[in-house]
């Protein structure tokens, strides 16, 4: 059985779960998110999300881990939220923004010009004698995610000077120059 599939969700105040016609959806202070289900049966009683299905086919288990997954993901998210922060490492590289639109320099000939959904929330940090950051802020964690990994591959960072957009706390992996 799967480990993830059998752990039920307990509902936190402030958010209602509602299961109509497999698809589930979760509303809460940031949002309203929706997941459509199949061949997986969910059961929501007294503050409690239980998944179960009806055989051990390989599809099925893991469809039952995944679901629980996503509805956990998506009640965290209205809940709380989910923050993904990007820093700009490379001497001349800058970002900033106004409102949903984010301009990025990042070495090239002409500034990158993003428009972004207006589910994510954008916001840049710009200290002297530090990287910039570039901080996404949304109720979806596969939307911010998406986001995030879209702006990184403009300027995926380099294994050598490590130059490039990186995660904030990401450990890149470094080669050594040339030998003489």
């Amino acid at each position: 059985m799967s480990r993830i599939g059998k752990n039920p969700i307990t509902i936190p105040e402030g958010v209602t779960v509602d299961l109509k016609d497999g698809v589930v959806t979760v509303k809460g202070k940031l949002g309203e998110l929706k997941q459509e289900i199949q061949d997986i049966d969910v059961k929501i009683e007294d503050g409690v999300i239980t998944f179960e299905r009806a055989s051990d086919k390989k599809d099925l288990k893991a469809k039952h881990g995944l679901y629980r997954a996503l509805i956990s993901n998506m009640i965290e998210g209205v809940a709380n939220g989910y923050t993904k922060e990007l820093e700009l490492v490379g001497v001349g590289y800058r970002a900033s923004n106004q409102g949903q639109k984010l301009d990025l320099a990042v070495g090239f000939s002409h500034n990158i010009i993003i428009d972004l959904a207006p589910e994510v929330k954008v916001e840049t940090i710009s200290d002297k004698g530090k990287n910039p950051i570039v901080k996404l802020t949304s109720f979806d964690k596969q939307l911010v995610g998406q986001v995030a990994a879209k702006i990184r591959s403009f300027r995926a960072p380099e294994p050598y000077k490590g130059k490039g957009i990186k995660f904030k706390g990401e450990q890149l992996r470094r080669k050594a120059g040339k030998s003489a």
